[in-house]
């Protein structure tokens, strides 16, 4: 079957066989890269033995029964599922095969190696050789590009075992690929490695972990000896001093290797190894110049590491076909005449002359750099070229080497070796041994002396034959790419692909490939983001018997390599035993609610799934800390569902038995979880069986109106309520008579169990349930559920969360007295008494609970008085001008209001007129913002009770939910007077930013509904400031925040108008609260609110940010303050109220003519608005608005809106500067207006006038190096509201300048200098100087292992 059949039935005549049923075996083979996604289908008996499967499978793939595994595919990592038995003689049906249905099956690696391949033909490896895929491989996703790089996605078994070619690959650590290539090539050159091998680290004299060649050391004995399938290379980019961030910086390899090799030297100084790179890869040059009138040659000599060949030559349409022309090109001479002569020494004047390089001493490992990367200046991007470049697998470069004198008599010789500062060709060579700074090469160093140069003899011509034995590939294009390395091994002269973890056999046709180019054209061009796959760099080794090396066998590994070998052995064989240990271990969530605390802790139990169950629950008592608290014998380990808090079942009699048994086998995820139970010495724990259901039973009491915390029973799904009624009887000693249980299904979803016959599964019980259970002889067990006190106050229950509130600061008169009245106080029932005991001004202070009731009842009172004022006609009086305000200071004198008879105020509240209650209708928007009020919220609790909950100082703490008792204002109500009516709130208008607290009629929010609220004092030992206290309250979070915010006001000491709500979150981050119709449903448990004193806003009123635009100040926008508009207010009227302001908070004097407001977009200054403008008519206006203030010179010249008003600002050719903005104000969008006025505020003469628009945001700075050419000046149009200018508001930038007046003529020293003037000064304002799409990181190698950074850098 193939991988696409796998949704196809399994058919009939299978399933409906007379015969014993047959199983469907589906089997993956995840040991190798090339065959994990094809599948091996086997149809058995039933009764086929798990042994008779393993020898079907090894005939079936090729392996040798026993060297692999059989692992369950149910789509987790096949590391963590247990194998198979294959020596079992169980049959499939025993073995939980299912029958007429598919069975999936992973095949992996045994015990981490490799299964073992059952040759029967030698020629079928052969076979598969062209079958090999040259470039990368067809890998999940892993292409290794700087823009979208997705991490190679394998399987852990899968890099555990080494490949079929016995090379080890190396992992990609997210875009190291360019690493990988050149260390596999190290790795596969025997000069390199064993002189690698013969270096020994000295452990005394440096730290191993920073040492480069040791972990190139440990590196290569790894890929030599490991039996896995990929290692890491995290160890070497450690020595490095590289961190992870590296890891996502993909560079060029051939950087690399200068880099790399630069440090290698560096490192090897004073050791045998100090010139190894110098006569491994290191040749000779001579850059030379040759008069031709007289024949005098200056030249000097070089040093090389590669050779950089050109692909195709600079404005050449056509490519090089070969690395031989390419390498021709490179020697090919340039005649130097015309104003390019010369100057002779010998001849004492400029001539005609002839400069180029020649080859004096080839490398015995020669590098070509082939220059695919290069720059397009018509659409200023790099691009790749990919054009078609040859190369040959032998190169003979006897052809290339200089065949005359080096030192005739008549020339001028700079031998300069290694130490030359200049390089040979400054176009094409790199000169790896220059005396430049060493950051520069990439390596931070102290200081970075020459490098010694040694001379090596020239070689005989016929012994300059080259063979290729690595192909460094780039795949992909100029922004970015994957590369792989194609290396020939000299022990068997077999090609190899070396891609990142992948090691395959190639041919020489798949190096062919590599050549690059498309069919039948060598012309080929790609542009910037164009992909293709082609050789980059070419590696050749000198073909001479006297040196060709070859790679040291074990028995010659020097001492240290050997001890080095074994150590690394013994590290690997450590890692597989532990990750058999991994793999026969039991992971699972353990949960524990500790028995003093009270809280549910949790951790994660890892035991073997050979340790039994005893074993299990002594680890699991010491991973959570109870040796202390109780003895081991009242912990058990019960099966546990944490999602729905239900314990499934325990596991009593089976102490002994394995944990791999008990939880089903090893699994990386189980569907349960286990939780230590404990129980007190007197205590017996309570047997827990399949198919039970958990009830947890929270008792009601009725006058206490108090909600028990819960116990728990168990109960069966099949038993009837009445059954249900006497297990709870017996459990909480209750009489079952007159019992009633309430289901909770989900939040807020209560349903009475009112059918004594039905089961509880037809109740909608499941594994974890919540019940109410109340059980009393009062009238309320008569009444209709949905209006009986039980509902209302279980609905209260569901619905209360508890907020901290951070109070602002107090003066001396308001807060500050409470809460002394609250310490003096003592208990709450004596209140009254001590409280009026206490004569004089500074004695008369009463207990918190009794101010509280106080303002209660004078709310109360002013409502029921603006009622009344509301039915005599006095609609249009407010609360601001009540005696509201006297709640700041309720002590200093005894109110009438105060002594209101709370029932007397209840029965005027039940028979005031409805239609006192009855808002204007709500809008779509606030429908949908009440949408999360359920249904059943219209009667919460019915007015018979708030006397009781308003004013029960007197009454003992009654213990609700979370525990909190009832003191305070707890106004826990909601008015009939609405019944069989739309409840509504008022609400702002719909565009509006805000709700106003008061309606039309001045009525306040929330008077028509009271909602459980409860406050109190509360310590912190938060830092909150001087003079600042926390409230903890217990609120019903359907109170709207208009509501909340009144019954905070006794609190705060001023109207709920005067202070604002910020709601703070978890990052302490502030947000204001300002839609006062909306509830606080959004607010959950413990969430921290504070109060800050300031104007809260009102119906059609906008807070609105305040910036002062300095158009010529270096940041043009600067805050000033936050003020309140209004709809229907003028500009005028906003000027007026912003100018005391300005005054108290900012120290500007101003008159009112000598500024003007105007739009704010960004940093843009736009519209200019007049005095008589109208906000909501003549300017729209939203929530958080910004607008700017700017500062008059003179009288205000915009007068209508015809008019715009631009900001002209000249450019000065002549002396490189732009002069200050001034505005320009026009009578219309004609460009010759514009010209006039600029002509006007100039001098200019009107026809030299020339003027472009400023591009980017206020103030669209620009540099003076590039504003001359840059911007499109003096366009062709009349008008300005047209294409290109799209002039159409105000506050746009017009630059301007005298086309007569030259540029300046700069020297480079002056540009220089200017450039970077300019460059302090744009980044300064947050213009950037120069676009780039990708900012890269320079390639360096840290010798001392760690980079010192500096906030400069980067």
């Amino acid at each position: 079957m193939g991988p696409g059949e796998e949704n196809q039935l399994v058919p009939k005549e299978i399933e409906n066989a007379a015969e014993e049923p047959r199983v469907l075996c589906i089997i993956q083979d995840t040991t190798n890269s090339k065959t994990v996604n094809e599948r091996i289908t086997l149809n058995l008996p039933a009764s086929t033995p798990l042994r008779k499967l393993f020898e079907d499978v090894a005939n079936k793939v090729g392996y040798i029964n026993g060297t692999f595994d059989l692992v369950w595919g149910n789509g987790i990592s096949t590391a963590d599922m247990p194998p198979l038995d294959h020596t079992s003689e169980k049959s499939l049906l025993d073995a939980s095969f299912e029958a007429g249905k598919k069975n999936f099956l992973h095949l992996t690696d045994k015990d981490g190696e490799q299964p073992q391949i059952l040759l029967e033909d030698s020629s079928a490896v052969d076979d598969n050789i062209h079958d090999r895929f040259i470039g990368p491989l067809p890998r999940e996703g892993s292409v290794c590009s700087t823009s979208d790089y997705v991490s190679q996605s394998y399987s852990y078994s899968s890099i555990l075992n080494k490949s079929e070619t016995g090379y080890v690959g190396l992992v990609n650590q997210a875009m190291t690929c360019y690493l990988n290539s050149l260390l596999q090539t190290l790795f596969m050159t025997p000069e390199f490695r064993n002189a690698l091998y013969k270096w020994e680290f000295e452990e005394s004299e440096e730290d191993p972990v920073t040492s480069i060649p040791y972990q190139l050391q440990r590196l290569f004995v790894l890929l030599q000896t490991s039996k896995k399938r990929a290692i890491e290379t995290t160890d070497v980019t450690r020595s490095f001093g590289w961190d992870s961030s590296e890891a996502w910086q993909q560079h060029d390899v051939q950087e690399l290797c200068r880099v790399m090799f630069d440090a290698l030297e560096q490192k090897w100084k004073q050791t045998e190894q100090a010139d190894l790179i110098n006569e491994l890869y290191q040749g000779k040059l001579k850059d030379y110049v040759r008069c031709l009138e007289c024949g005098y040659e200056g030249w000097r000599i070089d040093t090389y590491l590669d050779i950089p060949l050109v692909i195709r030559p600079y404005g050449s349409s056509q490519a090089f076909a070969s690395v031989e022309e390419a390498l021709h090109a490179f020697i090919q001479p340039e005649i130097l005449d015309g104003p390019n002569q010369y100057f002779c020494e010998r001849c004492k004047k400029k001539c005609d002359a002839r400069k180029g390089l020649r080859f004096l001493h080839f490398p015995y490992l020669l590098t070509l750099q082939l220059k695919r990367f290069d720059f397009d200046y018509t659409t200023m991007h790099r691009i790749k070229l990919n054009d078609r470049m040859t190369f040959p697998e032998e190169l003979d470069m006897s052809t290339f080497i200089d065949a005359e004198d080096e030192s005739p008599q008549t020339e001028s010789c700079t031998d300069s070796g290694a130490e030359n500062e200049g390089s040979c060709h400054s176009d094409q060579m790199s000169n790896d041994f220059s005396n430049d700074d060493g950051v520069d090469e990439g390596i931070c160093l102290e200081s970075n002396s020459g490098t010694e140069k040694i001379s090596k003899p020239g070689l005989e011509k016929n012994s300059l034959i080259y063979e290729l034995f690595s192909v460094m590939v780039h795949s992909g294009s100029a922004a970015g790419g994957h590369y792989y390395a194609c290396i020939k091994s000299f022990s068997d002269d077999q090609w190899y692909s070396f891609n990142d973890q992948h090691v395959s056999r190639i041919t020489q046709e798949d190096i062919k490939k590599t050549h690059g180019g498309s069919s039948g054209s060598r012309g080929y061009y790609s542009s910037a983001f164009a992909s293709s796959t082609n050789a980059y760099m070419l590696i050749y080794r000198l073909k001479d018997p006297a040196r060709n090396a070859k790679f040291l066998e074990v028995d010659e590994y020097p001492e240290h390599i050997k001890n080095l070998v074994q150590k690394e052995r013994e590290l690997e064989e450590q890692e597989k035993r532990q990750r058999e240990i991994e793999r026969n271990t039991c992971k699972i969530k353990l949960f524990c609610l500790h028995p003093v605390k009270q809280v549910m802790m949790e951790n994660k139990l890892e035991v073997h799934k050979d340790k039994t169950l005893k074993e299990a629950v002594e680890m699991a008592y010491k991973m959570m800390d109870l040796e202390e608290i109780l003895p081991l014998d009242c912990c058990r380990l019960v099966k546990y569902d944490e999602f729905h808090d239900y314990l499934e079942r325990s596991y009593e009699g089976e102490e002994d038995t394995p944990m791999g048994l008990l939880l089903g086998g090893v699994k990386s995820t189980y569907m349960f979880d286990l939780l230590l139970e404990t129980r007190k010495p007197d205590q017996v724990f309570q047997s827990y069986k399949p198919g039970e259901v958990m009830v947890k039973v929270h008792v009601v009491d009725l006058k206490a109106e108090s909600v028990a915390v819960p116990i728990t029973v168990r109960a069966y799904l099949n038993q009837t309520i009445t059954e249900f009624k006497q297990l709870i009887s017996k459990a909480i000693h209750l009489p079952a008579e007159t019992m009633r249980i309430v289901l909770e299904r989900c939040y807020n979803d209560l349903r009475l169990l009112s059918v004594p016959s039905k089961t509880l599964k037809a109740e909608g019980f499941f594994r974890s349930n919540k019940v109410f259970v109340e059980s009393s002889e009062t009238l309320d067990y008569q009444m209709a559920f949905t209006d009986s006190h039980l509902w209302k106050l279980l609905d209260r229950h569901a619905n209360t969360i508890r907020l901290f509130v951070l109070l602002p600061e107090q003066s001396p008169g308001s807060y500050s007295k409470r809460t002394a009245c609250q310490k003096a106080g003592g208990d709450s029932g004596n209140v009254d008494g001590e409280c009026e005991g206490v004569k004089g001004p500074v004695g008369s202070l009463k207990s918190v609970e009794a101010v509280l009731e106080e303002s209660t009842e004078r709310l109360k009172s002013l409502s029921l008085q603006q009622q009344q004022d509301g039915d005599n006609g006095d609609s249009s009086k407010s609360t601001e001008t009540s005696d509201f305000e006297n709640i700041e200071s309720p002590l200093n004198e005894r109110d009438s209001s105060a002594s209101v008879d709370p029932r007397e105020l209840e029965q005027h509240i039940q028979t005031s007129d409805p239609e006192n209650f009855q808002s204007e209708e709500r809008s779509d928007s606030d429908v949908n913002n009440d949408r999360s009020t359920s249904s059943v919220d219209s009667d919460i609790l019915s007015s018979s009770h708030s006397s009781d909950t308003l004013c029960n100082a007197d009454n003992a703490q009654i213990p609700l939910a979370n525990g909190l008792d009832s003191h305070g204002i707890t106004s826990s109500r909601r008015t009939k007077a609405n019944e069989g009516k739309k409840e509504t709130w008022d609400t702002a208008e719909e565009d509006s930013g805000t709700d106003s607290e008061y309606d039309e009629s001045g009525k306040s929010r929330g008077e028509t509904q009271y909602m459980y609220f409860k406050a109190e004092p509360y310590a912190t030992d938060e830092g909150s400031g001087e003079g600042h206290k926390w409230l903890m309250v217990q609120v019903d979070k359907r109170i709207t925040l208009a509501a909340f915010k009144q019954q905070l006001e006794p609190f705060v000491g001023v109207l709920s108008s005067h202070f604002k709500v910020f709601r703070v979150y978890a990052s302490n981050q502030e947000f204001e609260s300002v839609r006062l119709n909306e509830t606080l449903s959004s607010f959950s448990d413990d969430n921290k609110i504070t109060i800050r004193l300031g104007r809260a806003l009102k119906r059609g009123e906008y807070r609105v940010k305040v910036y002062q635009l300095l158009v010529n100040e270096q940041e043009p926008c600067k805050f000033l303050l936050d003020a309140v508009f209004a709809k229907g207010m003028t500009v005028r009227h906003s000027k007026e109220e912003l100018i005391p302001q300005l005054r108290e908070q900012c120290g500007l004097e101003l008159s009112i003519d000598r500024f003007r407001l105007r739009k704010k977009t960004w940093k843009n200054p736009g519209t200019v608005f007049l005095d008589y403008h109208i906000y909501e008519e003549d300017i729209n206006i939203s929530s958080n608005w910004e607008v700017f203030l700017e500062v008059l010179d003179g009288v205000e010249k915009m007068k209508s809106m015809s008019q715009l008003a631009v900001l002209s600002r000249r450019w000065r050719p002549s002396e490189m500067r732009l002069d200050p903005f001034q505005e320009v104000v026009l009578e219309s969008s004609c460009v010759d207006e514009l010209r006039e006025k600029l002509s006007e505020i100039s001098g200019i003469p009107l026809e030299d006038i020339e003027f472009a628009k400023g591009r980017g945001t206020f103030p669209c700075d620009v540099s003076v190096l590039d504003i001359h050419q840059d911007l499109d000046w003096n366009p062709k149009v009349s008008t300005l509201n047209v294409w290109p200018l799209y002039i159409c508001d105000d506050g746009a930038v017009i630059f301007y300048r005298d086309k007569t007046e030259e540029l300046m003529e700069l020297t480079d020293e002056q540009r220089n200098e200017l450039m970077k003037k300019e460059s302090s000064r744009l980044q300064k304002t947050g213009h950037r100087v120069t676009y780039s799409p990708r900012k890269e990181k320079a390639l360096k190698i840290y010798l001392d292992g760690a980079p010192n950074r500096e906030p400069a850098q980067d």
